[in-house]
């Protein structure tokens, strides 16, 4: 079993080489400058290692980055091995990251949640309050209470 440090210079490794290979290396079409590898992780005992990445553009164009990415996965672990110099080249799984589809989500709850805050200042705007404007008692207004009652004790 490998220590955390080593898996995660191997993952970084593997990001890097990975990211170079895809602009420079590999004249496939469907992998043209619109996929960004975000992340790279690897597992404890360094055989598997799971690469995530982004598509610019729409479900169609993201499918046909799947397909490529599937279809150079044998250049680009040999370009991995070439690099690591290990004695296993781990095995890549490529994995479409979810980070920008939350990211829409989010924006979109926080649009929501702008426009309702508009809607409730809109009619809150000429809104006056339903009893004073200072509804707690002043130790002034307790004494004006007690003259007119007896005495307290």
């Amino acid at each position: 079993m490998a220590d955390n440090a080593r898996a995660k210079k191997l993952a970084d490794l593997i990001q890097v080489v990975v990211a170079e290979k895809l602009q420079r290396g590999i004249k496939d079409p469907r992998l043209g400058t619109h996929v960004t590898i975000t992340d790279t992780r690897v597992t404890g005992d360094l055989r598997e290692a799971t690469v995530f990445y982004t598509v610019y553009g729409d479900d169609e164009e993201r499918a046909s980055a799947a397909a490529g990415l599937e279809s150079a996965k044998g250049i680009l672990r040999s370009a991995v091995g070439a690099a690591a110099g290990t004695k296993f080249t781990p095995t890549l799984a490529f994995v479409a990251d979810a980070l920008p589809d939350n990211a829409r989500a989010i924006e979109d709850l926080l649009d929501r949640a702008r426009a309702s805050d508009a809607k409730v200042r809109e009619a809150s705007s000429g809104a006056t309050y339903a009893g004073d404007a200072d509804p707690y008692r002043k130790p002034e207004d307790e004494n004006d209470e007690n003259d007119g009652d007896s005495p307290s004790a």
